[in-house]
């Protein structure tokens, strides 16, 4: 089993040979950081990441230093990927950096709504409710469009939005087959992640219906712990391969899908 999508200290996680360890310990055959990145040119964007330490954009070559003296006795593959914040205004920037990085692969994440990140509950709590899903229709435009880009491997937490309390429950079977059918035709690869698995959210990312709707559709997932400290590693990855297990799925290797081929 490979996990492509955990984080170093080069974003939000833990030191990169304390992840590659566990990672190893847990029986994993390779692990991939996807470290967060953000390259849109709005001034907010800019201050949010610099707040943030989210500056994969200017660290990226010195993080490809540590991860080949890592790969140097690793019993495991390493592999230097991101996790970029895609927006489709920002297409043409996404595009210009990943090309010029030349990152193993790149995972594709849908972050923002209405200027804020949708973890932030505060910002979406007073909201009415039919704007609250005006913005989840938002969201999963901005997924549809993300497949469409063809600029990532793997399309993260495809329904992140249910995180939030504020805009948990409002998707739909509709969005669900607009996601299907762009994945369907796209080569990007959704992920089945356990980032809040055992915590306060207790599902899988697809959630239960709208990963049936894409197994219905025969979409292959990949697999993502988007494990930001070595402990979270094995117990995601032990739930992960129970989900496969119990519904026969295997998971695709990201080989021959890295972003720019």
């Amino acid at each position: 089993m490979y996990d492509y999508h955990a984080h170093t200290n080069y974003s939000d996680g833990a030191f990169l040979r304390w992840m590659v360890d566990a990672a190893a310990d847990a029986g994993l055959d390779g692990i991939g950081f996807a470290d967060h990145c953000n390259v849109s040119p709005e001034p907010s964007a800019r201050r949010y990441k610099r707040a943030l330490g989210f500056n994969l954009d200017m660290t990226y070559e010195r993080r490809r230093e540590a991860i080949e003296a890592v790969r140097e006795d690793a019993a495991i593959e390493v592999f230097d990927a991101v996790e970029m914040d895609y927006d489709p205004t920002h297409e043409e920037a996404i595009a210009e950096f990943l090309a010029d990085a030349g990152f193993d692969y790149a995972v594709g994440s849908v972050h923002d709504l209405d200027g804020a990140n949708v973890h932030t509950r505060s910002h979406f709590a007073d909201k009415p409710e039919a704007e609250r899903r005006e913005l989840v229709d938002r969201y999963f435009e901005k997924l549809v469009a993300l497949a469409e880009s063809e600029l990532f491997a793997v399309a993260a937490h495809p329904d992140l939005i249910e995180r939030n309390p504020h805009l948990r429950g409002f998707a739909t079977e509709d969005h669900y087959a607009a996601v299907a059918d762009a994945f369907r035709d796209s080569r990007t690869v959704p992920e089945i992640n356990a980032g809040r698995l055992l915590d306060d959210y207790g599902e899988f990312h697809p959630a239960p219906a709208f990963l049936d709707r894409l197994v219905d559709a025969g979409i292959d997932v990949t697999v993502g712990t988007d494990s930001h400290e070595p402990d979270a590693i094995a117990p995601r990855v032990r739930e992960i391969e129970a989900e496969l297990d119990r519904r026969g799925l295997e998971q695709v290797r990201i080989d021959g899908l890295v972003a720019g081929d």
